[in-house]
């Protein structure tokens, strides 16, 4: 078996192409079942955020497997194989092991160090659990990215200060206007990213805050957390008369089709008044023809960049850091990998053994008649088991910490002529 990913992020594919294989959570399920039921596909799992989409896979055929999930993704985002491939990066057993290592830990992130991926990736990994594409190997690999991810955030400071999307937008609008405590802000949608840029508009004295969601309820909750701050909530349906009193407009909802664009900015702006755009979603809230209006300014994910360029040079040192944890957490799951090979052997040897135990106890029993109660025959049952499991316990953790590829193949060489095995093929 091979671990390989295929997937595409802000650093292979511009958000015009990434918002056309952005997976929203409803449909997780049955991608899952597409892609397990191609025959080279045994384990699957898909992470797909607001900058990347990566599908993981555990395949017998390397080459097989990678072909189709570019025919999923090709048929998915409707996009030509030929033209999605340049977008797609394509990594290997001990590459893409180290590869969903970085990503756990922040450090393949737009924002350096950013804090969400740690909670994404745990949510693929539950997701893939429950949707049955999760079995023992991505299950291992995943449960070994979480514990790279936290022991990165614990043991180094690149989690510290401002880390994610919301956070680098926030910074963004805060270099682009002269007093952001002046300017009135909306904020359209009310999840996660937006509680984000709830808070790092507060730590950066936005004063004037209105929320706008579906659900006025979810908008009135998110206020409730700020009670010293005067934040305004508005259905959704009251967007477009919020934003034509707004400086400033930051959307992250779930839409799946942009929700503004230069029609309806037009019906409510006056002329040449100014106004700011921040789309965080993919896919994209706001339509590109939004900024052939006089005086408005429209940024997406992608612009992000020249804050990411400042937080980067601030964080260089510590990812380095963070590099030799991955490192450590790449290695043991290299070692747990490696072990898999002696399963076979072990399998065979106990089921031989138990075997034997189950012969000579049905022997033991019948000797001694009828009469012997079946208490005592439980008894005798326990004790047997815990020979047998006392007496395998050793060679198996010494035949499964053995390290040294070689040193591991010659103690199950040795062990399957001694017990006269049958291992045949073995894990590869």
């Amino acid at each position: 078996m091979h671990i390989a990913v295929v997937g595409l992020s802000h650093k292979t594919a511009p958000v015009e192409v990434r918002e056309k294989l952005s997976i929203p959570e409803p449909q997780t399920e049955s991608a899952i079942a597409h892609l397990a039921s191609y025959p080279h596909i045994q384990e699957v799992a898909i992470l797909s955020t607001c900058n990347r989409l990566e599908i993981y896979i555990v395949t017998p055929e390397t080459e097989q497997g990678i072909r189709e999930v570019t025919q999923f993704l090709s048929e998915y985002s409707k996009l030509p194989a030929a033209s999605l491939r340049q977008h797609l990066f394509m990594l290997l057993h001990q590459d893409a092991v180290m590869h969903l290592m970085r990503v756990s830990a922040g450090l393949d992130s737009l924002v350096l160090g950013e804090g969400q991926i740690l909670a994404q990736v745990k949510h693929t990994h539950k997701l893939g659990q429950q949707y049955n594409g999760i079995k023992t190997i991505l299950n291992r690999l995943f449960k070994q990215a979480l514990t790279a991810g936290k022991r990165v955030r614990t043991e180094t400071s690149i989690g510290t200060g401002a880390v994610s999307i919301s956070s680098a937008a926030v910074e963004l609008a805060q270099m682009k206007v002269q007093n952001l405590a002046a300017c009135r802000v909306a904020i359209l949608g009310a999840g996660k990213m937006s509680r984000l840029l709830v808070q790092h508009l507060i730590s950066k004295g936005a004063a004037k805050i209105c929320i706008l969601n579906r659900s006025i309820e979810r908008a009135a909750e998110l206020a409730r957390q700020y009670p010293d701050q005067n934040i305004q909530t508005h259905p959704m349906s009251a967007m477009i008369s919020v934003i034509a009193e707004s400086d400033l407009v930051f959307t992250s909802t779930s839409a799946t089709e942009p929700i503004l664009d230069r029609a309806k900015l037009e019906m409510v702006l006056a002329p040449n008044q100014p106004l700011m755009l921040f789309d965080i979603s993919v896919p994209r809230n706001v339509h590109a023809d939004v900024n052939e209006v006089e005086n408005v300014q429209a940024f997406n994910v992608d612009d992000l960049k020249a804050v990411v360029a400042q937080n980067y040079e601030s964080r260089r040192k510590m990812a380095q850091e963070a590099e030799g944890l991955l490192d450590e957490e790449v290695e043991a799951f290299d070692i747990w990998w490696r072990s898999l090979e002696t399963v076979t052997t072990i399998s065979c040897l106990r089921n031989k053994i138990e075997t034997i135990r189950e012969q000579e106890l049905e022997k033991a029993l019948s000797r001694l008649g009828s009469e012997f109660g079946d208490k005592h025959q439980e008894i005798i049952e326990a004790l047997t088991r815990g020979i047998v499991n006392k007496i395998l316990h050793d060679p198996m953790v010494q035949l499964r910490a053995q390290q040294d590829v070689d040193a591991r193949r010659r103690c199950m060489q040795t062990l399957q002529m001694l017990f006269n095995l049958d291992a045949g093929e073995q894990f590869s």
